[in-house]
């Protein structure tokens, strides 16, 4: 047996698990899960049905983006996976997808508003919105940078990784990452559950105001703060 053969499986489940949630159509959509001990990460190849997916089809790759081992070419997005692997060394799942909503808040170039409750479940900001790549970047190593932009981002913004586990990609998609590739597959569907309810909430009113702090706090320190109390101990 492969000594790969634990993160292979992880990212086998965590790729069925986005047929399943609607988040993925086609092949439209990858899911990566890291061993840190390892220096690698299982991905799944580029262009396969979700249908003809096993557990043998996953592809390791390194930090820097190489094979070790698999016969398939692995996702086109794999030097993206790579890089926020390897900036930020704590996480060891990566999801990306082109879900319907969270995509059309990301090719309207616009972060998703805190407005509601759920959104302030998960996280206490504005989902943020990384702008269009400039065209050197683009016309360059193209997924490679695509890594930075988030990165890059977030730097801008003053965020950590580790409170907001997803952004959006200017004209492109979401990306969302976790401790585990099962927790980005979560993260990946409540993004795309807030990105829904944030459009019906702007087409029913257009001046909709943001959750006031009040609210981000108490829902966001029930479920992750020091005195929790969400869910059972």
């Amino acid at each position: 047996m492969s000594k790969y053969q634990a993160i292979k499986e992880q990212a086998y489940s965590a790729n069925m698990q986005l047929p399943k949630l609607n988040l993925v159509l086609f092949t439209f959509g990858n899911v990566s899960a890291a061993d840190r001990e390892l220096g690698v990460f299982a991905i799944k190849p580029s262009g396969v049905p979700y249908q003809d997916l096993t557990v043998e089809k996953m592809v390791i790759v390194d930090f820097d983006g190489n094979t070790i081992e698999g016969d398939l070419r692995p996702s086109s997005d794999t030097k993206t996976h790579a890089v926020l692997y390897k900036n930020w060394d704590d996480i060891n799942g990566i999801v990306h997808t082109h879900s319907t909503y969270a995509t059309s808040w990301a090719q309207a170039q616009l972060p998703i508003p805190i407005f509601g409750t759920t959104h302030a479940d998960h996280l206490t900001v504005d989902i943020p919105c990384a702008p269009p790549m400039a065209d050197e970047m683009i016309a360059g190593n193209y997924e490679y940078e695509t890594g930075f932009q988030i990165i890059n981002h977030f730097n801008e913004l003053g965020l950590s990784h580790k409170e907001v586990e997803m952004i959006l990609v200017g004209n492109h998609a979401p990306f969302t990452w976790g401790k585990t590739a099962e927790k980005a597959v979560y993260n990946s569907a409540v993004l795309e559950n807030v990105a829904q309810m944030a459009l019906l909430t702007r087409q029913i009113n257009p001046e909709a105001p943001k959750l006031k702090d009040a609210l981000i706090k108490k829902h966001f320190e029930r479920k992750h703060g020091p005195d929790s109390y969400y869910g059972q101990s």
